[in-house]
């Protein structure tokens, strides 16, 4: 597979970015119903969109994920969303998305990059760096809660 290229997501791709993460949610039985009774729950914030803090991952002019990092207010920063087309999935696509928003944290000098993370993904975030700290609640039940020092390895 090409590797493709990574960089700022586009305002005016808000809806496909939507499309995809709608796409990628739905893949587990999990959160489905949930998902299809609350369809504003798929959102990517043009505020996020605007302010550069989306990303995404493309191949020959398509995108094929993103992810997104929020500042927190403790001077940490959050992976608040990360998102694959999921045919493209355990292609390498989402550790590349990962690896950038380390680095992105890393030049923005923030000390711990955090995530909210489906169970499901836990081994994923694991391998990328992140360590489980406890369980966080969300919307539609409990995730794990993850971070990853952002000294160099």
């Amino acid at each position: 597979m090409d590797h493709g290229r990574l960089r700022p997501a586009r305002v005016d791709e808000a809806t496909a970015l939507e499309d995809l993460m709608r796409e990628a949610s739905m893949i587990w039985n999990d959160h489905r119903e949930d998902l299809l009774a609350h369809p504003d729950a798929i959102e990517v914030p043009r505020a996020d969109l605007r302010a550069g803090r989306v990303r995404v991952h493309e191949v020959d002019g398509a995108v094929t994920g993103f992810a997104t990092v929020l500042p927190l207010p403790d001077g940490t920063a959050e992976l608040d969303a990360l998102f694959v087309r999921p045919a493209l999935m355990r292609h390498g696509i989402g550790a590349r998305l990962v690896e950038d928003a380390v680095r992105g944290a890393r030049e923005a000098g923030v000390p711990l990059l955090v995530v909210t993370a489906n169970p499901r993904a836990e081994a994923f975030y694991v391998r990328c760096g992140f360590r489980t700290v406890g369980e966080a609640p969300t919307r539609f039940g409990p995730a794990i809660r993850m971070y990853r020092d952002m000294a160099p390895r």
